[in-house]
C-alpha cells in the first residue's frame, strides 16, 4: 500500500513539475491529508506511514531541482507552513514558533519538520505551484493567479488530487500585448 501511494505521489510531482515550469528556489506548497489518502475523513485518522511515503516521493524530486517544499499544516495550526529556514530567509518570511505533530499540524507537516535540515514554521507565503492531496485548501498559499494543472492521476490513495501552477496577472485591457513565455 505505501509503495503504491509513494508511486502515485512521485508520478504526480513529476507531472506537476513538468507543467509548472518552476525555476530554482521557487516554492511548491503541498497540503496532504494522510487521513483522506487512507480512505477516512480529513483530520480523523492521521497516518505517519502514509505521510512519510508521500514526503519520501515528493521531497527528493523538488530537492533535485532546488525547489523549496512548503508543507501546509492542518487547521489546528491555522494552516501554517513548514519549510527550510533558508527559504524563509530568502523570501523574508516571519518565522513563528510551532512544531507540528500528527494530530496537531498533520502527519505530512510532521514528516517535513522531521526530515528538513533546519525546519521552521511560517504563517503564510505565496508559492509558485501547489499540490492539494485530500482537499486541504492550499489556495491561500499560492501566488495569484492560480491555474489548474490536469494530471494523469485524480487521486493519491483515496484522496482527491488537485494541482496548480501560477502565472503573472494580465493587465491592460483589450489593447494589451502579453509575453506568452510567462503564461
Amino acid at each position: 500500500m505505501y509503495d503504491e501511494i509513494a508511486g502515485q505521489a512521485k508520478t504526480a510531482v513529476a507531472e506537476l513539475l513538468k507543467a509548472a515550469n518552476l525555476k530554482e528556489y521557487d516554492i511548491l506548497v503541498v497540503g496532504c491529508s494522510s487521513s483522506e489518502i487512507g480512505g477516512h475523513n480529513i483530520g480523523t485518522c492521521s497516518n505517519v506511514e502514509i505521510a512519510n511515503a508521500v514526503f519520501g516521493a515528493v521531497y527528493p524530486a523538488l530537492k533535485e531541482k532546488n525547489i523549496y517544499l512548503a508543507a501546509q499544516c492542518c487547521e489546528h495550526l491555522n494552516r501554517a507552513l513548514i519549510l527550510e529556514r533558508e527559504a524563509a530567509e530568502r523570501y523574508r518570511l516571519p518565522i513563528v514558533n510551532a512544531v507540528p505533530q500528527p494530530k496537531a499540524g498533520g502527519s505530512f507537516a510532521t514528516a517535513a519538520y522531521n526530515a528538513f535540515e533546519h525546519p521552521v514554521a511560517v504563517e503564510e507565503l505565496a508559492a509558485q505551484a501547489g499540490m492539494d492531496i485530500g482537499d486541504t485548501l492550499i489556495g491561500m498559499h499560492l501566488v495569484p493567479v492560480a491555474v489548474p494543472v490536469r494530471l494523469s492521476l485524480k487521486k493519491i490513495g483515496e484522496a482527491n488530487l488537485v494541482c496548480a501552477r501560477t502565472r503573472p496577472k494580465y493587465i491592460g485591457g483589450e489593447r494589451a500585448h502579453y509575453d506568452q513565455r510567462l503564461t
